[in-house]
């Protein structure tokens, strides 16, 4: 089956994100966390830095209409670093304005709110945020209730 998703890297705290995310929608992961551990090793390659075993290899969170967050680690050490910019948006529409408000308030705390929610020119209620780990959020709902 055809899904979409999004996958977001971070330096080292995946699975304090993901925590707070399935707090956030309430729902479970889809299996199991992988760690770095949890790879084959390559013999080729020098044994793998004990404070990398337990960062996370893959996880996935299913959000909202079947979308599903995807997630890493992305250690310097391993040539993977994280470069935080402005270059992806989740984008969320929910059902009702209630739904609207509470993942806006829930996911946007610790973080900064770019544009308050509100009634905007195109007739929809629209706002948008950076969360607490850098990742950026626009919900636009189109229900007038």
């Amino acid at each position: 089956m055809a899904r979409v998703s999004t996958y977001l890297n971070f330096a080292g705290n995946t699975e304090q994100a993901f925590q707070f995310y399935k707090a956030v929608f309430g729902t479970e992961f889809n299996g199991p966390i992988m760690r770095f551990r949890d790879a084959p090793h390559d013999s080729s390659q020098p044994p793998m830095p004990e404070e990398l075993q337990n960062m996370v290899m893959h996880i996935e969170l299913p959000i909202l209409a079947g979308h599903v967050l995807m997630g890493t680690d992305c250690p310097d050490s391993m040539g993977m670093p994280v470069i935080a910019g402005n270059n992806m948006h989740i984008t969320l529409e929910p059902d009702s304005r209630a739904d609207t408000e509470r993942l806006f308030h829930a996911l946007s705390a610790g973080g900064q709110i770019e544009m308050p929610l509100q009634d905007m020119f195109w007739g929809d209620y629209f706002g948008n945020f950076t969360d607490q780990f850098g990742v950026h959020w626009m919900l636009n709902c189109s229900s007038k209730s």
